[in-house]
């Protein structure tokens, strides 16, 4: 039967390519997330993944112009993102090149960034930045690689810079993949080591029926923080809800975010983090 399904999915990416390129550029932002998100929870269906999210009320999304920041397990992570509500990815240029999938993304508004070139990420910073601004949602792996969901690596904190130069939430995001039959984490769609991706769809397909859970606490603010302390504590939410320790996150929220207001009221208005002398964006420096 994995046959089938497979050619189930090659039709599927058919239709997302035809989407793309005949319909998207006639339609507005809303009517775009309407057929990705469609298109996406299809992918997961034929895949035998299931969405469950956690920590949000039916149809609740998060602020207008947040950073979303997950942990970061499989290329289906985008998937299960988009089937909640689609965002703007930050990838790294190589998925660019990929079959199919490189084109989909690029056409569905992923920003991507070349990772050896560090005036690129200058560039990426203020791109995130802008769009945040105009209350666009964001979503970035701060990993920099993927695992097998066992554990959350340290965040890399040059993008956050972005939320905190335009004074904008961080909405933390926790991935887990989960056996549907047992409750228990599975590794099949862990794309890592030596694994293609074509190994992981193989994966994917031969087990049995996968619950995707997506985890969200209480947003962050960033407004007197810097971007490292931000990413660490990014880093310690998203560690937590990835476990299924949601009531961990939320205390950390709680904690982090009444240290952020208790610092932005003793800092003086023209010393906040991250702003150039005009107001605009200060450029993010190397870690």
């Amino acid at each position: 039967m994995t046959w089938l399904r497979k050619t189930a999915l090659i039709l599927h990416l058919l239709r997302g390519i035809v989407t793309c390129a005949l319909l998207f550029p006639w339609l507005g932002a809303e009517s775009r997330r309407w057929h990705i998100r469609r298109w996406s929870r299809r992918l997961l269906r034929i895949c035998g993944i299931t969405l469950e999210v956690q920590g949000l009320e039916p149809g609740e999304l998060p602020p207008r112009g947040a950073m979303v920041v997950s942990n970061h397990i499989s290329w289906l992570d985008i998937y299960v993102i988009n089937s909640w509500y689609p965002p703007r990815f930050v990838a790294k240029s190589e998925i660019r090149d990929w079959p199919v999938i490189g084109w989909l993304c690029g056409h569905t508004g992923t920003i991507f960034i070349e990772r050896a070139r560090k005036r690129d990420a200058h560039r990426v910073l203020h791109a995130i930045t802008d769009v945040m601004l105009q209350g666009d949602l964001v979503c970035v792996f701060p990993e920099g690689t993927t695992t097998d969901g066992t554990s959350v690596l340290p965040f890399h904190a040059n993008l956050m810079q972005a939320p905190v130069s335009g004074g904008l939430p961080v909405q933390p995001a926790g991935l887990s993949y989960l056996d549907a039959a047992t409750g228990q984490p599975t590794t099949a769609p862990a794309y890592i080591g030596d694994l293609s991706l074509l190994d992981t769809l193989n994966a994917v397909l031969r087990s049995g029926p996968i619950t995707a859970r997506l985890s969200f606490a209480p947003a962050l603010h960033a407004t007197s923080t810097s971007r490292r302390e931000l990413a660490e504590a990014a880093r310690e939410v998203v560690s937590h809800l990835s476990q299924g320790a949601r009531q961990h996150a939320v205390d950390a929220v709680v904690r982090v975010n009444s240290a952020s207001a208790a610092g932005r009221a003793a800092a003086p208005a023209d010393d906040l983090p991250g702003l150039a002398d005009d107001g605009s964006p200060a450029p993010a420096t190397s870690q």
